[in-house]
């Protein structure tokens, strides 16, 4: 298939109807019958609530996940990215060579992990890569786990960069072996409370399936979306007894471990909310975050009692345990600033981050929290050359983060972030903001001083960066306008 020629192939999402306008349409009506047999039933309320506004934002397309025009498309795949199945194929077929190459440059992608590159020649502008489990009855509750993350990790992912809509193929091949009934519940229920909890940001959910698939998820859609309060009873006794915890994750009451104040001691309820308080110091102490004493370990450099390459594996460690932190904590708050995200290329290729200074409210964020966010969201990206873009616009001081906020992220990041971080451009800068980054960059970090570019207008950026590759704040565009003229993003 010539990629070039599918263009005409590719489906607008906007004009799928959506699952809560299907309702009387597909013959789904037959589910209403039911609902005089569960008058009984109606005491209990149901886990998945008829709500309208989270129906209209769910799809279902019977077709290739790769025609979709969605912000991203999610590819299934294996560990080294380079599984050969009808999804991977059509995707890789439609983007072209390039993303080959990009997936390279990944290094791979874990089980229940998901990785974001370019969508290339898709009409979708981001690919989202995931890595379903290998199913094994034996191990079912692992691979339950693992597939719950797949879903999880996209969604996060997609509501980090701010996306609108996100294209699902089903995450299980038939090589891997998932039963598909069993994961469809896995994914409708993660997906479901995720557009619950944080999924404002996201207008549209789309699942594209094949004609074998298309009826399981026809028959299970109104248990998790039900379109309607006598569909909602009606589904009511359908519904599985495991139905995950508040984020749809599975349940498994032998991992659920008790720490008490005194092992083998009775527990005292009066004692929990101390208990509690003690336990929220834990990550405080040097030995709590296993890392060593800084200045102890510089001074056994200088003495040549510990080499920079042992230095440099313990940095490593501790970045990784960070890294950890970052991916198993609920960072949607952050997140919902959009103060950091990934929009296009610059001139030479390389990707474009943007921070947004006045998104940034310093005085009501968790430093730590905002840090490990940093981290998760740019992980993936430094594993090659980036650029980041700074937009100082209108900022004030409870939006400036402090210098020992970025010295802490300095000292924590992987050397890839410094050595890949090919220029920083300071949109709008103010002479007192040029005064503080020179006296950050020339005292407190080294390499970084030179990479600084500051930039007076958008006209100047626009040198560097097309304006078509980058998503631009209306605010900053306005104060561009009012200060310098009209720019050439005010005419796209």
């Amino acid at each position: 298939m010539d990629p070039l020629g599918a263009r005409s192939q590719f489906v607008d999402i906007q004009s799928l109807p959506t699952w809560q306008q299907q309702l009387g349409e597909d013959g789904d009506d037959s589910l209403l019958d039911q609902s005089d047999g569960v008058r009984s039933l109606q005491a209990f309320p149901s886990p998945f609530p008829f709500r309208s506004e989270i129906n209209r934002k769910i799809i279902l397309f019977t077709g290739d996940v790769a025609l979709l025009n969605c912000t991203a498309v999610v590819n299934t795949s294996n560990e080294s990215l380079s599984d050969k199945n009808p999804v991977s194929d059509s995707i890789h077929q439609l983007a072209g060579p390039e993303l080959r190459d990009e997936l390279l440059k990944l290094k791979g992608c874990r089980t229940g992990e998901a990785k974001l590159t370019k969508g290339f020649n898709l009409a979708a502008r981001f690919i989202l890569h995931t890595v379903g489990p290998k199913y094994k009855a034996k191990y079912r509750t692992a691979a339950e786990s693992s597939l719950y993350f797949c879903y999880r990790n996209i969604m996060q992912l997609a509501a980090e960069q701010s996306m609108t809509s996100v294209g699902f193929c089903v995450v299980t091949t038939a090589k891997r072996g998932y039963p598909l009934e069993d994961a469809t519940h896995i994914a409708f229920r993660t997906v479901r409370r995720f557009l619950e909890n944080y999924g404002n940001c996201i207008e549209s959910v789309v699942f594209a399936v094949s004609e074998l698939e298309e009826p399981v998820y026809r028959r299970l859609l109104p248990l998790y979306f039900p379109r309607s309060e006598p569909e909602e009873k009606a589904c009511l006794p359908l519904i599985p007894a495991d139905i995950g915890n508040s984020e749809g994750e599975s349940v498994v009451p032998e991992r659920q471990i008790r720490i008490t104040e005194k092992p083998g001691s009775l527990e005292d309820d009066g004692e929990e909310e101390s208990l509690e308080l003690d336990l929220g110091q834990v990550g405080t102490h040097a030995f709590a975050q296993m890392e060593g004493d800084v200045d102890k370990q510089r001074k056994q450099i200088l003495q040549g009692q510990i080499s920079e390459a042992a230095l440099q594996k313990q940095h490593q460690r501790n970045y990784s345990r960070w890294l950890g932190r970052a991916r198993a904590e609920d960072l949607s708050d952050i997140a919902a600033l959009k103060a950091l995200y990934q929009t296009g290329v610059d001139m030479c290729g390389r990707t474009v981050m943007v921070v947004v200074g006045r998104n940034i409210p310093v005085t009501l964020i968790d430093p730590e929290k905002a840090l490990l966010y940093f981290i998760h969201v740019m992980d993936h990206i430094t594993v090659k050359e980036y650029v980041i873009v700074y937009f100082h616009t209108l900022t004030g001081e409870h939006n400036h983060l402090n210098s020992d906020f970025f010295r802490n992220l300095y000292d924590i990041v992987d050397s890839k972030y410094k050595r890949n971080l090919k220029a920083f451009y300071f949109i709008h800068p103010t002479f007192r903001a040029k005064v503080s980054t020179w006296f950050f960059t020339t005292f407190s970090v080294s390499g970084l001083k030179e990479k600084v570019r500051y930039l007076e207008n958008l006209h100047q950026l626009f040198t560097c960066i097309k304006p078509e590759q980058i998503d631009i704040p209306p605010f900053v565009l306005e104060y561009d306008a009012r200060m310098n003229g009209p720019s050439e993003a005010s005419d796209l």
